[in-house]
């Protein structure tokens, strides 16, 4: 728990106007970059982005010391048909023996307007542990190392190594940046 406050405390709310656009443009590049280096691990999974409903990218940053752990990030959701953004948090808590540190993007995808809703308007919430090579042959293969999460929602985990073929995350929240919307 005293990890996950310090890691809460950590990240800043705009203070002006300027300040604010400077995050927004910050959190673009970042999404901007993980995509690319998702397309270089996974080359369909470009085609799957750029022809789903939506997606979403975030970077995240956790932290595991003896029984306790916790994580944040923050990300954004695009809608490819209105093209409007949406700026988002994570936050994560988990429990269990360990020790280290992790960072690692995800890249979400969602296949129907209303999963993409779902997502962004009342946030998401994952929890326990799932390994999986999925593909679907609906897609032709376009999400080829994504995982299903839900009905229409696929994602795509990386770490430093390249593509996660399994969901790391325990305990995580995802919800608007009520500071950058």
């Amino acid at each position: 728990m005293l990890v996950g406050l310090l890691l809460a405390g950590c990240h800043s709310e705009p203070t002006g106007e300027e300040q604010k656009l400077e995050m927004k443009q910050d959190v673009r590049d970042v999404a901007q970059a993980t995509l690319q280096r998702l397309y270089a691990v996974q080359p369909s999974a470009k085609a799957a982005v750029e022809n789903s409903v939506g997606y979403a990218v975030f970077n995240n940053f956790g932290m595991k010391i003896f029984v306790a752990g916790s994580g944040m990030g923050e990300g954004i959701a695009i809608n490819n048909k209105t093209k409007e953004e949406t700026f988002m948090r994570m936050a994560e808590l988990q429990a269990g023996l360990g020790m280290g540190v992790k960072k690692f993007s995800l890249v979400w995808v969602f296949e129907t307007q209303e999963a993409m809703d779902r997502f962004v308007n009342k946030g998401w919430e994952i929890g326990g542990q799932t390994s999986a090579a999925a593909s679907t042959g609906s897609q032709g293969g376009a999400l080829q190392g994504a995982m299903p999460i839900a009905p229409d929602v696929w994602l795509y985990q990386m770490t430093d190594a390249g593509l996660a073929l399994e969901l790391t995350a325990k305990g995580t929240k995802y919800y608007k940046d009520e500071g950058l919307n």
